[in-house]
C-alpha cells in the first residue's frame, strides 16, 4: 500500500480513501514563500544566492492582464550590468509565463542585490545564444539537462539597463 494513500477495508469498511497529500510540494510551496517575502522584505540583500547564481526578482506586464507580475528567478550570467536568464521551465514543453510577457512588452525591473532596476529584455538570436550557451551550461549544466528533455528551444533572455 502507497503510504500517502490509505483505504479502509475489510468487513464492514466503507473502503473510502484517504486524499493524496504530497508533503514535498507543500513544503518546497511554503520555503519558497518565505524565501520570496525574505527576498522581497530585505530588496534583496537577503538569501539572494541560489544554486550557486545569484537570485532576482523580476517583474513584468502580464501580456492578458495588464497587470505586474513578479517571478523569482536566477541568473546563470552576468556580464556588467548586462542580466541573462534561462527560459528552460525546468524542461518543460512550454515556455513560462514571465518569458511570454516579456517577449510581448520588454520593459521590466530587476531587483537584485539590493537595488531595483528598469531594464529591457531582448530574446537572444542565433548567434548571440551560440556565445552565450557554452558560457550558462559550463557552470551550470542543469540547464542542458532542461534542454535534452524537450523538444522546445529554450530560450536566453538579455535584459539590459534603460
Amino acid at each position: 500500500m502507497c503510504p500517502r494513500s490509505r483505504a479502509a477495508s475489510g468487513p464492514g469498511s466503507s473502503a473510502r480513501s484517504v486524499p493524496d497529500v504530497n508533503a514535498r510540494a507543500i513544503i518546497l510551496k511554503g520555503v519558497t514563500g518565505l524565501h520570496e517575502a525574505i527576498f522581497r522584505v530585505s530588496n534583496g540583500k537577503l538569501l539572494n544566492r541560489g544554486s550557486g547564481m545569484p537570485v532576482l526578482m523580476l517583474t513584468t506586464t502580464g501580456r492578458k492582464s495588464g497587470d505586474p507580475r513578479t517571478t523569482m528567478l536566477t541568473s546563470p550570467l552576468q556580464d556588467g550590468d548586462t542580466i541573462m536568464l534561462v527560459a528552460s521551465n525546468g524542461g518543460d514543453p512550454k515556455h513560462p509565463a514571465w518569458f511570454l510577457n516579456l517577449r510581448d512588452d520588454p520593459h521590466v525591473s530587476v531587483t537584485m542585490g539590493g537595488k531595483t532596476t528598469p531594464m529591457t529584455a531582448h530574446v537572444a538570436d542565433a548567434t548571440e545564444k551560440a556565445e552565450l550557451w557554452p558560457r550558462i551550461v559550463a557552470d551550470h549544466d542543469n540547464y542542458a539537462g532542461y534542454q535534452r528533455k524537450t523538444e522546445r528551444d529554450i530560450p536566453v533572455v538579455v535584459l539590459e539597463p534603460q
